[in-house]
């Protein structure tokens, strides 16, 4: 009996501590949708379609809350945000007071509902890119709608990606003790997500969409992808890649989810983070089933499984988180946004026959190796490891080349994968 209560009553301080750290957010505003009317000159302009299923807020400043809302709503957004040089790339400048100052916070520029017949359709053709390109971001566990709006905003400003963005945000209410019924709102969410998911692969104007989710949001995007692969006998073709940021995922379930997708699925990336304190606390309460985003992906059996299923790891470990949390790495990392834009949106392999054994994202290391009868050595360092089938043999192929023996070329790519992941 005293064991279960002092297990309780450490579990208690854990989440305190957790709810300390995710709401030091050093005197934000709250409630910052109300439009402006116009951009101030100098500032950059980031258009949005957004997608819900929370319910409207009485306040026009909040707009929609945390609550549960009936059907799929659209607006279109446009975010304004401050000249480059009054910001770092990968942060949300967000206003202390209001009104805020365009040239130093982000500022919500205008909201307009979409409704009528096909109203996602006409804003995609509107702001479709050459590329044709259509990048969805499904945001994660203990967001505001604002939170989603601006966050993926700075993303899509800060990668420079060539594509028509769309946010899908669903109930969150924003709060640390909220976890379970955020949880919960994921589910409610599944259908409304493969609704959005079905009208942006038929339409004729899209040629290609990414999915990118963090954390929690990655349960909802896994899951609606499934739906659609158990529905429609296959995942739509025009869903090329699948990017997985932090994912909240129980490591033997998303090997089962994945499993669902069939032979033909969408190409996986997945950032992953030993050092990610929100996932370790995830994990605890989740029966210590290891979180997919926090695995070492250099373990067998899970780096051969990994490989197998052609899924694509990036290991931020080593990355200086910009929360205390180490949890959004993937967003406040320059070097990381960049890669999004360069390569991940743009419809490329993070690893194709361009990346060189000199070239860095920051610098791009699988594992080390070691010169043979030669005072020349290669030894790569980095904060951001990949570990790609393609690499591998990539990097293999060089090695050889410089006459190096490599015998444990390892990539980054965590540490429990393994048991659930299929073979191809």
């Amino acid at each position: 009996m005293f064991d279960g209560l002092a297990a309780m009553r450490k579990t208690l301080v854990s989440v305190t501590l957790a709810a300390f750290l995710l709401s030091a957010c050093g005197g934000r505003h709250i409630g910052v949708m109300t439009p402006v009317g116009s951009a101030q000159p100098g500032t950059s302009e980031v258009d949005l379609l957004v997608a819900t299923t929370r319910a409207p807020d009485k306040d026009p400043a909040v707009l929609f809350s945390g609550e549960r809302g009936t059907g799929l709503m659209l607006n279109a957004v446009e975010v304004s945000i401050p000249p480059d040089a009054n910001r770092k790339v990968g942060q949300v400048q967000w206003p202390k007071r209001l009104p805020a100052d365009p040239l130093r916070d982000f500022v919500t520029v205008s909201v307009d509902p979409l409704e009528g017949e096909k109203p996602g359709e006409v804003w995609l053709k509107n702001h479709m890119p050459k590329s044709r390109r259509v990048l969805i971001f499904v945001h994660g566990f203990n967001n505001l709608y604002e939170d989603s709006v601006y966050r993926f905003a700075q993303i899509v400003h800060d990668s420079h990606a060539d594509v028509a963005p769309v946010v899908f945000t669903w109930p969150s209410r924003g709060s640390i003790f909220d976890y379970n019924y955020d949880k919960e709102s994921t589910n409610y969410s599944r259908d409304a997500l493969e609704e959005l998911l079905h009208r942006a692969a038929q339409d004729p104007a899209v040629g290609d969409i990414t999915i990118m989710a963090h954390s929690m949001g990655t349960w909802l995007t896994v899951e609606a992808l499934r739906q659609m692969a158990i529905r429609d006998g296959h995942v739509a073709s025009k869903i090329n890649n699948v990017i997985l940021a932090s994912p909240d995922l129980d490591v033997d379930v998303f090997g089962r989810q994945f499993a669902s997708l069939g032979k033909e699925r969408p190409h996986f990336t997945i950032f992953v983070s030993q050092d990610d304190r929100a996932l370790a606390l995830s994990r605890r309460i989740s029966g210590n089933v290891d979180r997919l985003g926090q695995i070492d992906p250099s373990v067998e059996p899970y780096r051969s499984k990994l490989e197998a299923a052609g899924i694509t790891v990036l290991d931020l470990t080593k990355l200086k988180g910009g929360d205390r949390l180490n949890h959004g790495k993937f967003a406040e990392s320059p070097e990381v946004v960049k890669l999004i834009g360069d390569r991940l949106i743009a419809g490329q392999t993070i690893t194709d026959s361009r990346v060189g054994l000199g070239e860095a994202v920051g610098a791009v290391a699988i594992g080390a190796a070691q010169t043979v009868g030669s005072a020349t050595s290669v030894a790569v360092s980095t904060p951001i490891a990949i570990f790609d089938p393609r690499t591998r043999r990539n990097y293999n192929a060089q090695l050889k080349r410089l006459g190096q023996s490599m015998e444990n070329t390892a990539g980054s790519v965590g540490d429990t994968v393994g048991a659930g992941l299929p073979t191809q």
